[in-house]
């Protein structure tokens, strides 16, 4: 009994180290790919015509020359390429990503207002794309070449096909403006003082549709993949070992197969969340939704940099965790698979 708890303490103490390893690991990898992606995109945007100043002086109507070089000089865009980039870079290191030009307010304090209502957003329509797509997938596997199968194969290719403004544009139509089930647009009512029960539930119904029209995309991505992992998978020897056990064949599929069957999923969920944030800014730019996809839209309307560097920063930021977590379910899933 000794021995054995020593054993099992001694395999737990390797587990966590192995665990560090990987932190350092991955942060080692990390910071240079940041770094990298805020010099490219610095780069980029600095490049393209157009900049606060041009835009402040678009707002006002008109300005005289001594106002456009004063306001160029106060913003530090009278500076060369290399020396902005070397300033922006040197602050970076500090986490200070600057102020906005256009909302005359720290970046940082910009970004963190919205980032939870973005979060909270692209969260909600993963996990429902997961659940759908999943479900869909392995009932499409089970009932393989009936009737059934090819309905969700059918849905799932117009899923695909149909544009992400074009589905939110129809649910706002049908659901808010025919319907009036659920508002359309913005993240709570205004005014509404009910207590913590009720705000909840607001925000749940002005999350509903925009939810639902970021997850759809993803609902058909994961239902196609899901079924042909699982077709795959229940070809495999231990299924049909399981099978031949008299196992029943709902069992086979929830308890056997779809493990394995879920770890091409898993790493499609890492790869598409840039494609997520990328979603999130149209969808939020039609519902409203006070996140960091309209945040990035105003931000490139007013040619304020500042404030689309910051959210690229932290879109990286958000997208490399997730990949590390990533990492962490696939090695779950699968105990054979060194990360």
């Amino acid at each position: 009994m000794a021995n054995a708890l020593s054993l099992e303490k001694v395999l737990r103490n390797r587990a966590r180290r192995r665990f560090g390893l990987l932190l350092l690991k991955r942060l080692g990898e990390a910071l240079p790919t940041v770094l990298g992606i805020m010099v490219l995109n610095f780069l980029l945007l600095n490049s393209a015509p157009g900049n606060a100043v041009d835009a402040l002086v678009g707002i006002m109507g008109a300005s005289d020359p001594e106002f456009v070089a004063r306001m160029t000089a106060q913003f530090g865009l009278d500076r060369s390429m290399p020396e902005r980039l070397a300033i922006y870079i040197g602050n970076l290191f500090t986490f200070n990503l600057g102020n906005s030009y256009y909302f005359n307010r720290p970046v940082a304090d910009l970004i963190f207002e919205r980032l939870g209502a973005t979060l909270l957003l692209m969260l909600s329509s993963i996990g429902l794309a997961v659940v759908v797509g999943v479900t869909l997938g392995i009932t499409s596997a089970r009932y393989f070449n009936t009737l059934l199968d090819r309905v969700i194969g059918l849905i799932a290719l117009l899923l695909y096909a149909m544009p992400v403004f074009w589905v939110g544009l129809m649910l706002i139509i049908l659901f808010s403006v025919k319907l009036e089930w659920f508002p359309m647009g913005g993240a709570s009512t205004i005014g509404a003082d009910n207590g913590p029960f009720y705000a909840a539930v607001d925000v749940l119904r002005h999350l509903a549709l925009p939810m639902i029209t970021l997850s759809l995309y993803f609902i058909a991505t994961y239902t196609r993949l899901m079924r042909a992992s699982m077709l795959e998978t229940l070809h495999k020897d231990y299924i049909r070992t399981a099978r031949a056990k008299g196992v029943p064949e709902r069992a086979i599929a929830y308890r056997h197969a779809l493990r394995n069957a879920l770890l091409p999923v898993v790493t499609v969920i890492g790869v598409q969340m840039g494609a997520l944030l990328g979603g999130s800014v149209i969808v939020e730019t039609v519902f409203g939704w006070p996140g960091l996809g309209r945040l990035a839209y105003e931000s490139v309307v007013q040619r304020d940099f500042n404030v689309l560097l910051g959210i690229l920063f932290m879109s990286s930021i958000v997208v490399l965790t997730v990949n590390l977590l990533i990492d962490l379910v696939y090695a779950k899933l699968d105990p054979r698979i060194e990360i």
